[in-house]
This record gives C-alpha cells, structure tokens and sequence, in this order.
C-alpha cells in the first residue's frame, strides 16, 4: 500500500465508525465547500482543499515520498527522538494519533461533531451548538501559539513518510464503548467499570495503574440514561454543557478523560462521570484502524504509549 491509500482507509473506518449519519457528513463537507466558494479570490490560494474531501481537519499526510509500505512504526505521540527511532528501525511510515501540523493548527475545527453527538443524546441543538462553539473559540486560541511544525519539519529532513489519525480513530473507540456499554445494560457505575475492563486496552491501562477510574458518582450511583461523549470531537466540550445534559435525562457519561473544573461542573448537574482512559482509548481507536492494515500483511511495531492489541485474531 501507498501512504495516501493508507490515509483514505483510515478516514474511511472513521466515516463508517462516526456518531453521524454519511448524509449529515456529506452536507458538513458541502459546507465547508460552499464557504470556500464564498472566499475572496485571494483568500483562496491559502484553502486546504483537502478538507473538502476529509472531514476530519485534525487528520492530515504530513509527507509523503510515495514509496511502498511494509512497516508502520504507531503510536500516540511522536517526537523527534521517534523519527530517528523509525529511521534506525527502517520504518516505512509513521502513523502518529494526536495531530501534528496542520491538523493541530485545525483540532478546533473538528468539533463541530460534538454538537451533532450531542443532539442525538436528547440535547436541543441550539444549546449544543452555543455552547460547543463558544468552547470551540478558547481551543482555537488556545492551539494558536502552538509550535505546529517542529516534527512535521524534522520528518521532512530525514525523508520519514508521517501521517496522524486523530479523530477518524477516536470515532472507532467512542462505537466501541457505546456498544459494549449497550449490550452489558449496566445498573450501577460499578458495572460500567467491569464492562470496560472486560477490554485488553484497559486491562493493560490498569497494570500501569491508570485504568477507568470514576470521577463523579459513586460505584453505588444508578446509571441512568448512559452516553459516551467525551471520546470524540476534538478534544474536552464545553464544561456548561452538563445542566443541559442532566436536564433531558442524562445519568453518567463515559469519556476519555476530564479536566477539574469539568468534573466539577458534572458533578454539580448530579452526572456520573467514568473516565476510562486518554491513552489507553486512544490505543483502542488506533488498534482498530490499524488492524485493518494487519489484515493487508502491514507489519504494525506500536511505539510512543500505544499498547497493540490486535482484533485479528
């Protein structure tokens, strides 16, 4: 396989594993088309036409030589050290999970998907929608002074072919999640917790002692009506969002990972909160994009936190 083969399959597993109907994709890319028709002509010299294609602006090729692919070095974080790790290893490709590049500079422009997650959990969209894009303009100032290019670069020197999947990856552990969670019918938190260690990423997680733990609740707490989300979109949602969510039933969400004052304001709407784990999710994600590679004869060497588990076998 080619990189950019490799690329569009990944983004074709997050199409397919995305809270989204293909009908609600296709008119967000339709969007995105018709603002860059309504572009001044000399604004759109610096469009990314890619994005029009790719609805997951915090995924991105990076570089690209267009040689064959045999060896893929993946992980959740590279550095420079990583690059010249895949070089020593004669690494065909690196596949990195959290965005780099480009698709930093773009994370905030991915979380339009949690205001659409969030309709579909009962929430009205216009409360979604403020509050999202409300959060949505502190991450873009938030990533703005960021060092976008500093691997990105580096890759380029040693002629390392690098792409990211972030998104289309956490769209697959936020499917997994729900389903498990939907099949196993838990009553009480506790139960929630012995759902998600029935899952090897977890049970590794836990031996490196940071398995799901329960931030708000008691193991005792009722479930309620359960989501999971805060597994995809970006990053951590508006922390204003919980009142609305607790008022249209919501008992516990299960996410990633959660900030103090996010908690807090869970906790304050009377929501459950299971944080199950940022990296060990994010290698669920990525185990699942990178076992359809497996499955291509692709030899995957996990690196930089992911913990490879194949679905394979």
């Amino acid at each position: 396989m080619k990189v950019k083969e490799i690329f569009d399959l990944s983004i074709k597993k997050g199409i397919e594993n995305d809270f989204r109907t293909k009908k609600e994709i296709n008119e967000f890319l339709k969007r995105k088309k018709d603002n860059f028709e309504e572009l001044p002509k000399d604004e759109r010299q610096y469009f990314d036409k890619k994005e029009l294609v790719n609805p997951y602006a915090d995924s991105a090729i990076h570089h690209d030589n267009k040689k064959e692919i045999k060896k893929v070095l993946a992980g959740i974080d590279v550095t420079i050290g990583g690059l010249l790790l895949a070089k020593e290893l004669g690494i065909d490709l690196i596949i990195n999970h959290h965005p780099i590049g480009k698709a930093l500079s773009k994370l905030d422009d991915v979380m339009s998907l949690q205001v659409d997650a969030y309709e579909k959990f009962g929430v009205p969209v216009t409360i979604a929608e403020k509050l999202t894009h409300k959060r949505i303009s502190e991450v873009s100032r938030g990533i703005n002074p960021a060092n976008h290019y500093s691997i990105v670069d580096a890759a380029k020197l040693l002629n390392i072919n690098l792409i990211n999947i972030h998104t289309p990856a956490d769209n697959c552990v936020a499917q997994l999640i729900t389903k498990a969670v939907q099949s196993a019918k838990p009553r009480y938190v506790k139960d929630i917790i012995k759902t998600l260690m029935k899952i090897p990423e977890y049970q590794e997680a836990k031996r490196r002692t940071v398995g799901p733990v329960l931030f708000a609740g008691t193991p005792q707490s009722r479930c309620g009506k359960i989501v999971v989300s805060e597994m995809t979109g970006g990053t951590e949602g508006s922390k204003e969002i919980y009142q609305a969510m607790a008022n249209v039933g919501i008992g516990t969400i299960i996410g990633m990972h959660q900030s103090e004052n996010h908690r807090k304001s869970a906790e304050k709407a009377n929501i459950n909160v299971v944080v199950a784990g940022h990296i060990s999710s994010d290698s669920i994600g990525m185990n699942i994009v990178l076992d359809e590679l497996e499955k291509r004869n692709i030899e995957i060497i996990p690196f930089g936190g992911l913990t490879r588990f194949s679905r394979n076998k």
